[in-house]
């Protein structure tokens, strides 16, 4: 009877309460005596979950946890502390995220670059921390030392939580445009696999993503510490964390909605909607840095390049696309040589390499480098080998591309891998390629005339473009798809490739248009406009970073289409953010001084 009688139903409710008071007291102990190590080892590792939560690995549920972490290391503490802490988790996670920098094959420069990076970007994570703990519903120097998470009513923690969360959105807008700008790695790009989740980029842009994870993580360590804390029940208690998990269900079932965009459509009208398709052919050379650099490998890497386009124009595609800077030079008999592959096999032809003109003013036979703008460039051949289009970058890489105060700061230069910089273009543009069906014999065997009713507009992005919501907007504004070609063997085969392609996802959501993805040593594939990738990798094994090329089949609705809420008004909730940020703080002032 003893020991087979259930226990009373008070023993059960019991066990629903807060733990033991003496364990409770040996845990409060062992925290008094190692606080200060505890909180920076809870820093260090909300850092090192963040930077998992990107590729890779990519394990995107610590981005959901990983914010709260952080801010939570900070509880309690003055504000010089809660700085700190924050910035020791923002160091760790970009140390950890940005490590592929080391791989650049240039001596010194990686090491001082990821460490100067690392420690700059910092910076934004350290803010939030100082902020959110200023905006607490009460001073986070209180006596209680973990008061605002406890003390507070429901409504103060939800609102603390969304305050939080939209104040990490702000700091990703500013990131993202001051100086040069590193829109590198916002939070919501973790969740590029998510695709219902993320639909709603095309309202919002990606901190639509972002303000969802902060929101839940920050309740979720709220409602974590209030239990851990409390006397009360846990049905006592209610959970600030619902409210945003709420929330991210409702938005991912509403993106459901965007995988039938023509369901009604068909059925109201009879009949399917009209798709144009095109066949691009992308050549993924996989040249490593260090050869592209090497001068007497030119002829070398011409010859790669030839053969894989010859390989590729096999599979008659209606494109050839080689990927950034594939041209080794613009020598004329090298470029002789294209137009005439060009030529014979009637396809449209766009690739990569370096442009410049002549400065205003300078003389017209000068020598001198100085009197010339160099430029990153993509080029469009017609089907008979005719120039007929250039875009030039417009976003260019820090060091990489450009040495900011070259002029006034020459020594620079010694620790970058350029000794000069190119020159940014001023405007995006759209490619205009046709489809080979209106091309190819007809029945007598005679070739008709290219049909203009199948040009297709591609816009144009050059290397890290992608990553810019800003860029891809302007260039997607007058396109049918997004054609990005890029070379990211600077990094060998590492994380990078696969973080870059993770914002591409983005940019085809933001502005419903396919992104197709050319590349040196990848990721070459397409992502279609609802996020999902498609024809990763190159040659029958799909190599990721392999040598080969890939034909993909892009299907695009014929017609104008209507531009997306985020294409018409740009990163209006990135700025919605700040504001609102400048807002609340301000408040917060008034009242500390009232």
């Amino acid at each position: 009877m003893a020991h087979g009688s259930p226990r009373p139903r008070h023993a059960l409710r019991g066990c629903l309460r807060a733990p033991c008071p003496a364990k409770l007291r040996r845990l409060n102990e062992f925290f008094q005596r190692h606080e200060t190590a505890l909180r920076h080892a809870l820093a260090v590792v909300a850092g090192l979950l963040l930077a998992a939560a990107f590729p890779k690995p990519g394990v995107a549920g610590f981005a959901w946890v990983a914010p709260g972490l952080l801010l939570f290391s900070a509880a309690g503490q003055p504000a010089k502390v809660a700085f700190r802490l924050g910035w020791l988790g923002g160091l760790a996670f970009n140390l950890a995220a940005l490590h592929w920098l080391l791989f650049i094959p240039v001596k010194g420069f990686p090491i001082l670059g990821w460490l100067a990076l690392s420690a700059y970007a910092a910076v934004y994570p350290a803010l939030w921390v100082w902020l959110c703990w200023r905006l607490a519903p009460v001073p986070a120097t209180s006596s209680r030392r973990h008061e605002p998470l406890v003390a507070a009513s429901f409504g103060q923690r939800a609102a603390w939580a969304l305050k939080c969360a939209v104040l990490w959105v702000a700091l990703e807008t500013i990131v993202g445009c001051l100086l040069t700008g590193f829109p590198w790695l916002a939070l919501g790009v973790s969740q590029h696999k998510m695709v219902p989740l993320i639909q709603i980029a095309s309202v919002t842009g990606v901190g639509g993503v972002s303000v969802l994870a902060v929101w839940f993580a920050v309740a979720l360590v709220e409602d974590t510490v209030g239990l851990a804390r409390q006397r009360s029940g846990l049905c006592k208690r209610r959970l600030a964390c619902l409210l945003p998990l709420f929330i991210t269900a409702a938005v991912a079932v509403g993106g459901l909605a965007n995988f039938f965009p023509h369901r009604s459509v068909s059925s109201r009208q009879n009949r399917p909607p009209e798709i144009h398709e095109l066949r691009l052919a992308l050549v993924q050379p996989s040249i490593p840095q260090t050869m592209i650099w090497n001068p007497a490998e030119k002829t070398n890497r011409f010859a790669k390049l030839m053969q894989l386009s010859e390989l590729a124009l096999a599979t008659k595609p209606d494109v050839l696309v080689w990927p950034e800077a594939a041209l080794p030079d613009m020598s004329e008999e090298n470029f002789r040589a294209v137009t005439n592959l060009v030529a014979t096999h009637k396809v449209f032809m766009v690739f990569g390499a370096d442009d410049y003109e002549l400065k205003p003013g300078a003389a017209r036979d000068s020598n001198q480098p100085t009197d010339y703008a160099f430029y990153n460039s993509a080029f469009l051949l017609s089907p008979e080998g005719k120039v007929v289009s250039t875009y030039r970058k417009r976003r260019l890489v820090i060091f990489g591309e450009y040495i900011p105060l070259a002029d006034w700061l020459p020594f620079l230069k010694w620790f970058t891998p350029i000794q000069s910089g190119f020159t940014a273009g001023k405007e995006p543009v759209a490619f205009q390629l046709g489809s080979l069906e209106a091309r190819r014999p007809d029945i007598s065997g005679e070739r008709r005339m290219p049909q203009p009713a199948l040009l297709l507009r591609a816009g144009m992005l050059i290397c890290f473009e992608d990553a810019i919501a800003a860029a891809a907007r302007e260039s997607a504004a007058d396109a049918d798809f997004l054609l990005n070609l890029t070379n990211d063997g600077w990094f060998g085969e590492s994380a990078q490739q696969f973080q870059h392609a993770a914002h591409s996802v983005f940019r085809a959501v933001e502005n419903r248009r396919p992104v197709v993805r050319c590349t040196n040593n990848g990721l070459t594939c397409w992502v279609d406009e609802t996020g999902f990738v498609h024809d990763l990798g190159v040659g029958d094994a799909a190599d990721v970073h392999g040598t080969g090329f890939r034909v993909v089949k892009l299907s695009v609705p014929a017609g104008p289409r209507a531009p997306t809420f985020y294409q018409r008004h740009g990163d209006w909730f990135g700025w919605g953010c700040v504001f609102a940020t400048l807002g609340l703080l301000a408040r917060s002032h008034l009242r500390r001084r009232g």
